[in-house]
């Protein structure tokens, strides 16, 4: 696995990582997956949806921090959390569709599965 942080955020007081560098991070990589897409019905399809959910991580991510209650926080976590598996679900359907090839598909897909970890120990942080 590589260590990929977001430009500008190694050697701060924060993790080495910002959640919203990261998540916004994730956006753009899907942004460029979409646009590498073949232009065929499938890959607009499947390049649609991947585009919807890969770039609603950050945006409701940022949302959640904004949240004015802990139970608000973890709804919109929660959506969070849907978003990033359903991000997993299409880029596995690229992969099996042949329309992307898996060793290109693993860092995203790993990012995306550690996204979903991240934000599920959120969630029951919240909670307690």
């Amino acid at each position: 696995m590589r260590n990929e942080y977001p430009e500008g955020s190694r050697g701060t007081v924060n993790p080495p990582y910002d959640l919203k560098d990261r998540t916004k991070a994730f956006a753009l990589r899907m942004i460029r997956l979409v646009e590498s897409l073949p232009r065929t019905p499938t890959g607009n399809v499947i390049g649609r949806q991947l585009l919807r959910c890969g770039t609603s991580v950050g945006a409701n991510y940022r949302a959640a921090c904004r949240a004015r209650s802990s139970a608000e926080f973890c709804s919109k976590m929660g959506i969070v959390e849907e978003e990033a598996d359903e991000s997993i679900y299409w880029m596995e359907l690229l992969i099996d569709a042949n329309l992307v090839a898996p060793e290109l598909m693993a860092y995203l897909i790993n990012e995306a599965n550690e996204l979903v970890a991240i934000v599920v120990a959120s969630i029951k942080t919240a909670r307690h």
